[in-house]
């Protein structure tokens, strides 16, 4: 786990930052000075051999397992850690780049609560097209999700990640209860531009 930002005992909040395939903690730590809430605590865990789950993300759930339950489950420890220092989900923000953005969004799709904004940057759900995703049943109280602010933003060509599966993302998402905001930016590629670092901000704690 690496950090940044406040202590995490005497942050105004906590932010999770989940770095992409082939990178680490620390690369993705270098966000933190980018959003420019130092009174922010920022937690970073690395995945092991530097990639959360070992194939596309658009592959059957089968293929990725028993990596991808680590994964989700490394979140949730990180998620634990930030509760345990007085920051419930509702005053943390998860914000991921590329397969990180994938397991953030898979894991606020699998742990349905409010959190204080979620963020997948050049990513999108995980599995094939058409994995079933949960459904609230009609009129069973509030929205699973509460509100939480989603930020989906992804190039257009991304070479990893098909703009229709982030599309389709944001539509479960949003029926889940979360406030979607999409932006596809043309010609991006696969890397984060300002524009998506003034979404984030607007997520946080």
């Amino acid at each position: 786990m690496a950090r940044a930002g406040a202590p995490l005992d005497r942050a105004a909040g906590a932010v999770v930052l989940l770095h992409g395939r082939g990178a680490t903690a620390e690369s993705i730590l270098t966000l933190a000075a980018e959003l420019g809430r130092p009174d922010l605590a920022y937690l970073a865990p690395q995945a092991a051999g530097s990639t959360w789950y070992p194939y596309s993300f658009l592959a059957p759930l089968a293929a990725n397992e028993p990596w991808l339950s680590s994964a989700l489950a490394a979140v949730g420890r990180t998620l634990d850690l930030a509760a345990g220092a007085g920051h419930p989900a509702e005053r943390v923000a998860l914000v991921g780049f590329s397969q990180g953005a994938c397991l953030a969004l898979e894991y606020v799709a699998r742990h349905l609560r409010r959190y204080a904004g979620v963020a997948g940057l050049s990513g999108g759900l995980i599995g094939p097209e058409g994995t079933p995703r949960p459904s609230p049943a009609a009129g069973a109280g509030p929205p699973p999700l509460a509100g939480t602010p989603v930020f989906l933003g992804c190039g257009v060509p991304d070479p990893h990640v098909p703009a229709a599966r982030v599309e389709e993302t944001a539509r479960v998402l949003e029926g889940l209860g979360a406030a979607v905001t999409l932006r596809l930016y043309p010609g991006l590629g696969h890397t984060v531009n300002a524009d998506e670092l003034a979404q984030v901000r607007r997520l946080l704690p």
